[in-house]
C-alpha cells in the first residue's frame, strides 16, 4: 500500500513575529501622512543627515529652530517669548518623524500628547505666569527604558509589547515638573546587552552619518535621532558604554554619571528588581549636540531635588559644585591603552593631537599610565555583569518563542545565577580595585589630577554587528567614574595609514585587530573620532568643566556640524 504523503502548508508566522508587526503598524500609525516622505533614499546614499532639510516637510522655521538653537537658546527664546512651545514641539516632532523613516530610531511616539502639552505651556506663559521650570517647552527624548504612563516600555522584547505603564519613571516626572515637552522614544538592542541597536520587535537602527557602520548601542535610537537633528536633549542610560558608545558613533555629546547622580527609579530593562545591586548599577544621563546643553540637563534635574523621589540618588545641588578654573589651570591626564586591547594608529594618533591641542590651550596635560589596574577592569565586570545569569531575560523570550537576535545569538545563553558567596568575592574584588584607583588622580608631585582622556574603543566607529569589546567603556562602570564623549573630529583618508605593533594580548585584542586589518579601512571615512573623558567618583560638575575645556580646545573645521553650536 502506498504511504500517505503528508500535506504541508505555509509556515505560519511565530507568537513574536505577529506581535513585532502589529508593534510596528501603531508606530507607523502615529506619524501623520503629511509627514511621511515620499521618497526613499538613493541605495548608494550613505550619509541622511541632509535629507530633512531638502525633503521639503519642514518649513523655514522648523528648519531655523531644529538647526540653528540647542535646547539651552531654546529654553531662553521661549522664556523671552520669542518662540512659541508649540512651534518648537511641532518642528522636532516633524523631524523625528522624517528621522524615524530614515534610522528606525524611535519605538514610541507621542507626538499628539506632545503638541497638546506644548499648547498648554504656551497659555500657561501667556496668563502672565512665570516658567514651570528650567526645561518650560524644550523637547526630550528618552531611551525606550523609561517608562512613560500611557505608553509601553517594551525594550524591543515581544513580551513587554502592548502593556502600558502605569505610572512614570522618576525621572520622566521630574522633567515634566521642569516643563519639559516628552515626543518621543528611542531605539535600543534585544536584552540591552548589544553594541549595535537591533531588536527582533523595530528593527535596525541606521546610522545617519555612514550607513555602512554601527549606530552603536544600547541608547543607538537617541544617539542617531540627535544626529539627525530630531532632538535637541536626550536621556539614555549607560552599564558598558551605552550612552558614551552611541555618542561616539553619531558624533554626540553625552555623559554616563556615577549612578547616585540621577534617578534610575522606573526604569524598565528585563532583569529582576534590585538585582543590579548585587552586580553593577547603571545610570541614566544626557545625549546632546552641545555640552552647554549637558550641563543645563543636570541643573535642571538637580533644581528639582531629585534626592527627594529616589533614595539612590545623593543630596548635592549642582550650583555647590565649585568650578576647578577659578581657583587654578586644569591638570588633565592622557590615557592611551588599557592593557587588553591595542588601540588603532588613527586612535593613537587623535590622543596625540588632542593632547597637544590641551596644551595650546593652557591646560596642564599630566601622561598616564594605568594599565596596571585598568587591564583588570574588564573581566570583572564582565563577571559582575552576569549574576543572575540571564535568566528573567530568557524567561520573557520564551513566553513569545522569540530568538536571540543573530549577534547575540552567538554570546548569550542561559546560566545558573552566581552563588551568594562568588558574589561577595566578586564585589570584595572591585572594591579592593576600587581603592587601588584612588591613587591614580595625584601626579608624581602629588598634584590634584582632575579628569583625564582615553579612547572610548580602541578602533574608529565599526561596520554593523562588529563592535565587540567595551572595556575601556565598562571599566569606569565598574569603578562608578562619571565619563563623557567629546566629538572630535572626522576620519580621513591619511587616518587609513599605519600598523598595529606588538603582540597580540588576547582574544580580545586579536577580534579588534581584525577590525584594522581586515576591513577596508575606506569604511572609516567620514566616520566620528571622538575621545572619553573621565573624572572621580560623583565629580559630574569638575567632569562638565573638563569636557567643556576639551571641547573649545579641540574645536575647529574637521569637527562635525552637528557639535558646532
Amino acid at each position: 500500500m502506498a504511504q500517505k504523503k503528508e500535506v504541508t502548508g505555509p509556515k505560519l508566522p511565530e507568537k513574536w513575529q505577529m506581535i513585532a508587526w502589529s508593534k510596528q503598524d501603531e508606530r507607523f500609525s502615529r506619524i501623520p501622512t503629511e509627514w511621511i516622505l515620499k521618497s526613499s533614499p538613493a541605495p548608494e546614499t550613505t550619509s541622511y543627515v541632509d535629507i530633512p532639510r531638502k525633503c521639503g516637510i519642514l518649513s523655514d522655521l522648523e528648519l531655523k529652530i531644529t538647526e540653528e538653537y540647542d535646547a539651552t537658546a531654546l529654553a531662553e527664546a521661549i522664556r523671552k517669548r520669542e518662540l512659541k512651545c508649540v512651534d518648537v514641539a511641532r518642528a522636532f516632532c516633524k523631524r523625528a518623524a522624517i528621522a524615524q523613516q530614515l534610522t528606525n530610531c524611535l519605538t514610541e511616539i507621542l507626538f499628539t500628547d506632545a503638541l497638546a502639552r506644548a499648547e498648554q505651556l504656551d497659555a500657561h506663559l501667556a496668563s502672565g505666569k512665570p516658567p514651570l521650570g528650567p526645561l518650560h517647552g524644550v523637547p526630550v527624548s528618552l531611551k525606550d527604558t523609561f517608562q512613560i504612563k500611557g505608553y509601553d516600555a517594551s525594550i524591543g522584547i515581544a513580551a513587554l509589547c502592548f502593556k502600558p505603564a502605569t505610572e512614570n519613571s522618576v525621572l520622566v516626572d521630574i522633567l515634566l515638573d521642569a516643563g519639559a515637552v516628552l515626543y518621543c522614544k528611542t531605539q535600543i538592542p534585544q536584552t540591552l546587552m548589544a553594541l549595535d541597536s537591533h531588536n527582533n520587535v523595530f528593527g535596525r537602527t541606521i546610522n545617519p552619518l555612514n550607513t555602512r557602520v554601527t549606530a552603536g548601542g544600547s541608547s543607538g535610537g537617541e544617539g542617531a535621532l540627535l544626529a539627525m537633528r530630531g532632538s535637541v536633549l536626550g536621556v539614555g542610560t549607560d552599564v558598558g558604554g551605552s550612552i558614551r558608545i552611541p555618542s561616539m558613533c553619531n558624533g554626540t555629546y553625552g555623559i554616563k554619571p556615577s549612578w547616585q547622580r540621577i534617578p534610575f527609579a522606573g526604569q524598565v530593562d528585563g532583569n529582576l528588581p534590585s538585582i543590579s545591586r548585587l552586580g553593577i548599577p547603571a545610570s541614566a544621563g544626557p545625549m546632546a549636540n552641545s555640552m552647554r546643553d549637558i550641563e543645563f540637563f543636570f541643573s535642571a534635574v538637580a533644581a528639582h531635588k531629585p534626592w527627594t523621589r529616589d533614595p539612590d540618588v545623593v543630596p548635592t545641588p549642582w550650583n555647590a559644585l565649585m568650578c576647578v578654573g577659578k581657583r587654578r589651570k586644569l591638570r588633565i591626564g592622557v590615557v592611551r591603552r588599557d592593557g587588553v586591547m591595542e588601540p588603532h594608529p588613527p586612535i593613537l594618533r587623535l590622543m596625540d593631537e588632542v593632547a597637544a591641542k590641551m596644551r595650546t590651550a593652557g591646560i596642564e596635560v599630566v601622561d598616564m599610565d594605568i594599565t596596571p589596574l585598568f587591564s583588570q577592569c574588564q573581566s570583572l565586570a564582565n563577571a559582575l555583569f552576569g549574576v543572575d545569569g540571564g535568566n528573567a531575560m530568557f524567561d520573557l523570550l520564551e513566553l513569545t518563542d522569540e530568538p536571540l537576535s543573530p549577534w547575540l545569538a552567538t554570546r548569550l545563553r542561559r546560566k545558573k545565577a552566581l552563588p551568594l558567596d562568588k558574589v561577595r568575592e566578586l564585589q570584595e574584588k572591585r572594591n579592593v580595585l576600587q581603592k587601588k584607583f584612588l591613587k591614580i588622580w595625584n601626579d608624581a608631585h602629588g598634584n590634584e589630577i582632575d579628569a583625564f582622556i582615553c579612547p572610548v574603543a580602541p578602533h574608529p566607529v565599526p561596520p554593523i554587528d562588529r563592535y565587540n569589546g567595551v572595556s575601556y567603556t565598562s571599566s569606569f562602570v565598574l569603578l562608578d567614574y562619571p565619563a563623557g564623549t567629546v566629538p572630535v573630529r572626522r576620519f580621513t583618508e591619511d587616518d587609513t595609514k599605519g600598523e598595529i605593533e606588538g603582540k597580540v594580548k588576547g582574544n580580545w585584542d586579536k577580534a579588534n585587530r581584525e577590525l584594522w586589518t581586515k576591513v577596508d579601512r575606506n569604511v572609516y571615512i567620514g566616520t566620528q573620532l571622538a575621545v572619553q573623558v573621565v573624572a572621580p567618583k560623583l565629580e559630574e560638575r569638575k567632569l562638565c568643566e573638563a569636557m567643556s575645556a576639551i571641547d573649545e580646545a579641540v574645536r575647529d573645521e574637521g569637527k562635525a556640524p552637528s557639535a558646532r553650536l
